[in-house]
């Protein structure tokens, strides 16, 4: 079996305040990392994952903490086959969980009153916050699976989703990071369409860039517009532009959030299907300005769905 490359967060984290070592916990296991030992944590290397271990890093150093990551090929006493034999087991006891709700679930399908549609949601959304986090697809994922399918197949195809400042001056330069994601993506909608028509993007590698004083940096460590404390930048913007009176806004801004923050914090029957619209917009569109054209679209529609 080849080699895969990993990453591999090292952290050191203060004893105060308390709850923080707790919330860097919650964060990683969010992120579907592997501890290997103490303090020390894999992922695949992928573009999702980097972006989500450097934003812990970044956490951690805000609250005087230290953090490293590397890339690696290998680790000593460990081959990529038992690595991925060790992510496979780390998911298993959260599929057996949802594998028993899903038992319980189809023995009483049948009439799907409404208590038990929003057990069915429920499921359905844990069952695909699982499955983006199961990397080499653990063996219990195909039965939660089929057993989802057997659940939909009794229920007569019931819909698992029908769930209910300072001004900016105009043609500002907006700067972000290469390689948009879901924030950044809906953050620059957000910038064009409320907050100035006429703005400018520049696409960065962050390391190599200096700022200059007539760009606005979003979603970029020490950005003008970027995470906040528990909000992603998308919130940031909007609370900063006087945007959270707008209903259709903040029910955008929440499946934002837990797109990109993956702490579950809203859970709208939305926000799975646009997770999966913006990986395939992402994995089909490699240049950064198709990306935001195109998923201004994606936006331009689920905004207008709330209003």
């Amino acid at each position: 079996m080849e080699n895969r490359d990993w990453l591999l967060l090292l952290h050191q984290i203060p004893p105060k305040p308390a709850y923080f070592r707790a919330k860097v916990l919650r964060r990683l296991t969010q992120v579907g990392a592997l501890p290997v030992k103490n303090s020390a944590y894999l992922l695949p290397d992928t573009e999702d994952a980097l972006e989500d271990l450097e934003w812990i890093c970044r956490e951690i150093g805000q609250e005087g903490g230290a953090a490293w990551l590397f890339r690696a090929e290998v680790l000593a006493g460990m081959s990529s086959e038992q690595i991925e034999d060790a992510f496979r087991e780390l998911h298993r006891p959260q599929y057996e969980s949802l594998v028993q709700q899903g038992r319980a679930l189809l023995q009483h399908v049948a009439t799907m009153p409404d208590e038990r549609l929003a057990a069915y949601r429920r499921l359905s959304r844990q069952t695909e916050e699982l499955r983006r986090i199961d990397f080499f697809e653990c063996p219990l994922r195909q039965e939660l699976e089929q057993l989802m399918n057997e659940i939909e197949k009794q229920s007569h195809g019931r819909d698992r989703y029908d769930g209910h400042s300072k001004p900016v001056q105009s043609g500002q330069i907006w700067v972000t990071r290469k390689g948009v994601r879901v924030d950044r993506i809906a953050s620059a909608w957000l910038i064009r369409r409320f907050i100035d028509a006429e703005s400018i993007f520049r696409f960065v590698e962050e390391n190599c860039y200096s700022h200059q004083a007539q760009e606005i940096r979003f979603d970029m460590f020490e950005g003008e517009f970027t995470h906040r404390g528990e909000s992603c930048t998308f919130e940031v913007l909007a609370s900063a532009h006087n945007l959270r009176g707008d209903g259709a806004l903040v029910a955008v801004s929440e499946i934002v959030h837990d797109i990109d923050l993956k702490d579950g914090r809203y859970q709208r029957a939305e926000t799975t299907g646009l997770a999966r619209l913006i990986d395939g917009l992402c994995s089909q569109t490699p240049i950064d300005e198709l990306r935001l054209e195109r998923g201004a679209l994606i936006f331009d529609s689920l905004y207008q769905g709330f209003c």
